[in-house]
């Protein structure tokens, strides 16, 4: 699974810091899509949950390349999960309504997430959203019932529904912001650069738990976890008062 880091990206007001002045280049538009999809897909996977832990007890117990395997099954579901995402959802936010209640309920879940992780004492369960999304992922991983690397890493991310959930806010937020183009090439840009963001994470996690023997501990991710809450604190608090900003604005 690409762990559960929500919208600290969606945080900025806007793109005139990725975009230089004046430049409308379609290509230009696509590059900073896929730059978007890339840093996206790689910050996500920081914090822990199944995959990671996965990756870290198989790659020292069985090598680099059974854990690659996972978490190449990992990356796939989710490249599936965003790809719905972009393609099945995101054009709902396109109503003005819509998108202000989205970026007030990205302030809340950024700052519900970044409480939860600061907090977190153990690495040993995923995020926990409710009961009834923890009875759906037991059922999908006793349906399916992996054997293979690459199968537990691909069940692994199917049977967290949450994913799929925070792919939808945050592509809704990406395009709502202009960062991710509204056309099929910058949408597909943006998956193909979470697809490398989250490969070149999972591949350098594999290396270093197959290499470091256990070196790479479940305590040094639980201590990145809480670097990731410190950070979506402060997202949100950058967010909350780009929100006051518009809000004193349109008063005005």
């Amino acid at each position: 699974m690409c762990e559960l880091w929500p919208i600290c990206l969606a945080s900025a007001s806007g793109t005139e810091a990725l975009l230089p002045a004046g430049a409308t280049s379609p290509a230009i538009a696509v590059f900073v899509s896929g730059l978007t999809g890339l840093v996206a897909g790689l910050i996500l996977c920081i914090p822990v949950g199944p995959v990671n832990l996965t990756i870290l007890n198989e790659g020292a117990r069985r090598g680099f390349k059974w854990a690659l395997l996972i978490g190449l099954g990992a990356t796939v579901m989710e490249i599936i999960y965003c790809t719905i995402a972009f393609t099945g959802f995101a054009a709902l936010f396109s109503n003005r309504y819509l998108k202000s209640a989205m970026e007030v309920f990205s302030f809340g879940f950024m700052l519900f997430l970044g409480v939860k992780f600061l907090v977190a004492k153990s690495v040993s369960a995923p995020l926990h959203i409710s009961r009834a999304t923890d009875r759906l992922e037991e059922r999908i991983e006793e349906r399916m019932h992996p054997h293979s690397a690459f199968m537990i890493g691909f069940v692994r991310v199917a049977g967290n529904v949450g994913v799929l959930l925070f792919w939808i806010i945050l592509a809704a937020n990406f395009i709502s912001r202009d960062w991710v183009q509204p056309t099929w090439e910058g949408k597909f840009a943006c998956i193909a650069g979470v697809g490398l963001g989250t490969s070149l994470w999972f591949t350098g996690l594999s290396w270093g738990a197959a290499l470091g023997h256990r070196r790479l501990s479940e305590r040094t991710l639980l201590r990145m976890e809480k670097i990731s809450g410190i950070a979506l604190l402060v997202a949100a608090l950058f967010h909350g008062a780009n929100l006051a900003w518009q809000l004193a604005t349109h008063r005005m």
